[in-house]
């Protein structure tokens, strides 16, 4: 049981670490859609913010309206007590009383509407700020990882007992040599030609009587005898 908890524990740091590496490998495709998903969220509550604010607007032009005619009504009203006409002067200040409720009403309204588009706006803010920090970040981390590749790429070529540089270098070195057992080759040949001819003209020189053969045991004899006196004379 306990190699079998063990064998489902390695199964489940394997399939972590290959997700990991599935994310870390997609990691900057994911990034750019995250940042795409959050401009197009920031887009939608930028249109969310428009309607809230035509919503303001109306609630405010609301509250203007019920302002006047709770003025103008209060008027009526005092003007129909400067004329005792009490009834009228009730019935009106029934009308005030009506419009004074919709009025608070509508000014509660209107200041929910006032916080909220504070809000809203100051979240947008944060948020647009965000957003260009993190595609700062993104354009930092693509210069970056295509930095990376490029050294990679480099390392690849010039590193290692086989890379293309080693093999470019190795390949360099049998060309020089093949090249300089050449050239000793050719002087080998040079130098032999150079000795046949310095003989042939020697032996030239020598029977031209220029140049003096070696001494022989035989030419050491032959003038010795040369010198002797002959007999008879």
């Amino acid at each position: 049981m306990n190699l079998l908890n063990k064998l489902m524990t390695a199964l489940r740091g394997v399939a972590n670490e290959a997700g990991e590496s599935i994310v870390d490998a997609q990691g900057i495709r994911i990034l750019e859609q995250e940042v795409r998903d959050a401009k197009a969220h920031l887009e939608q509550a930028k249109e969310s913010l428009t309607e809230v604010i035509a919503e303001q607007m109306a609630v405010q032009r609301r509250v203007g309206g019920l302002r006047t005619s709770v003025e103008e009504h209060e008027h009526y009203a005092v003007r129909a007590l400067a004329k005792n006409d009490e009834n009228l002067a009730l019935e009106v200040a029934e009308k005030v009383a009506k419009l004074s409720n919709e009025l608070d009403t509508q000014t509660a309204i209107l200041e929910g509407l006032n916080a909220n588009v504070g809000i809203l706006k100051q979240s947008i803010a944060v948020t647009e700020r965000n957003i260009q920090g993190m595609e700062r970040e993104l354009a930092l981390v693509k210069t970056t990882e295509s930095v990376n590749r490029a050294n990679e790429a480099v390392a690849s070529r010039f590193s290692g007992s086989r890379s293309a540089l080693r093999s470019a270098t190795e390949s360099l070195e049998r060309i020089k040599a093949k090249q300089q057992k050449k050239a000793d080759q050719m002087q080998a040949a040079l130098d032999l030609q150079q000795e046949e001819n310095g003989e042939k003209l020697h032996n030239k020189l020598q029977e031209a009587g220029i140049v003096t053969k070696k001494a022989t045991a035989a030419s050491v004899l032959e003038r010795l005898k040369a010198q002797q006196p002959q007999e008879g004379v």
